[in-house]
């Protein structure tokens, strides 16, 4: 069974930094994309980072792009997201997912099959 288990969601001022983690069972990075999405309240879920398994490639979408780094350990099967210089607009409900389309070269994550519950990021100005 499958299971994505993320943590390190906190209050942080603008300009902070947080690292998320993503505890992952069932399933091995070799095999599954994972990345991390993330939804504000009343807007669209939006893909913010991913690795491709299939090269290795990372896509991190255009408003978190030179801020936000994954990554992966693969002997403790955990996915990281480091998020610096945190903005308001940050603010949002982070989901770890596996198993999906993750391409840089359509600039795109969809078609994710595994979620974690998700933790909460607050950015305070």
């Amino acid at each position: 069974e499958v299971q994505l288990v993320e943590s390190g969601g906190a209050l942080v001022q603008a300009g902070g930094s947080l690292r998320l983690s993503c505890a992952a069972s069932g399933f091995t990075f070799d095999d599954h994309s994972i990345g991390w999405f993330r939804q504000a309240p009343g807007k669209e879920r939006e893909g913010v980072s991913c690795i491709a398994s299939r090269d290795g490639s990372v896509y991190y979408a255009a408003s978190v792009k030179g801020r936000f780094t994954i990554s992966t350990d693969n002997a403790e099967n955990t996915v990281y997201l480091q998020m610096n210089s945190l903005k308001p607009e940050d603010t949002a409900a982070y989901y770890c997912v596996a198993d999906g389309l993750c391409s840089v070269t359509a600039n795109l994550m969809s078609d994710w099959t595994y979620w974690g519950q998700g933790t909460p990021v607050t950015v305070s100005s």
